[in-house]
């Protein structure tokens, strides 16, 4: 077992399971996953902390708790059709390839996006589609998603997300300015049924709209 396994798993018990996040599956994701891969050399020895860490072009990978606990409320059984806005590192990307089917991922940013597309390739995920666009507008030919997960702070939800989400789906966003509640809509009969979880703080949507 290295350092790092070592690091992770006490980031699993320490920063997750204590905090109230019991689906295995989501557990068992945050152990497997190599955190460390997604930050750069100066921030190695933070990989495993509780916070997020700066990956450049004033983008964050979020916190290991964050990741777990909004995956968790995705509800995953391991067949869905996953939309989400805002690769950035591709560490929650990761995390939701290993838990849900296939994974549409849209990053607005350029660098970031061809960053993690190599990188998730390197690690051999085979089941994310990437796309370079205003996560805003969602990826309509590829609609309608089980699942969607947004990474960044919209004042309010982001129509085009709600249209593309499919019956009995489950979307899960960070909405507000500076500080954001992190909301999840279900798709009952085509209306939503709003659940509010706990406050966070997100890196704002940007973009053309």
């Amino acid at each position: 077992m290295t350092d790092h396994d070592v690091s992770r798993k006490q980031m699993v018990e320490h920063q997750i399971m204590s905090r109230g996040v019991k689906d295995n599956r989501v557990l068992d994701a945050m152990l497997k996953v190599p955190r460390h891969a997604f930050v750069s050399a100066e921030f190695q020895r933070l990989a495993y902390s509780d916070q997020p860490l700066s990956i450049g072009e004033g983008q964050t990978i979020s916190q290991p708790y964050m990741v777990a606990l909004m995956t968790e409320l995705l509800q995953l059984k391991g067949d869905e059709k996953a939309l989400e806005i805002g690769a950035g590192s591709g560490y929650q990307t990761a995390v939701l390839a290993e838990l849900a089917g296939e994974i549409y991922t849209v990053e607005i940013v350029n660098i970031l996006a061809k960053r993690s597309k190599k990188l998730l390739e390197k690690l051999g995920y085979e089941n994310i589609r990437f796309k370079i666009g205003d996560g805003y507008f969602g990826w309509e030919e590829h609609a309608p998603f089980d699942v969607i997960i947004v990474t960044c702070g919209p004042n309010s939800v982001p129509q085009p997300l709600i249209d593309q989400l499919a019956e009995g789906g489950r979307l899960v966003i960070p909405v507000g300015s500076f500080y954001q509640v992190l909301i999840v809509l279900e798709k009952v009969e085509g209306k939503l049924k709003k659940h509010k979880s706990i406050s966070c703080r997100f890196v704002p949507m940007t973009g053309e709209h």
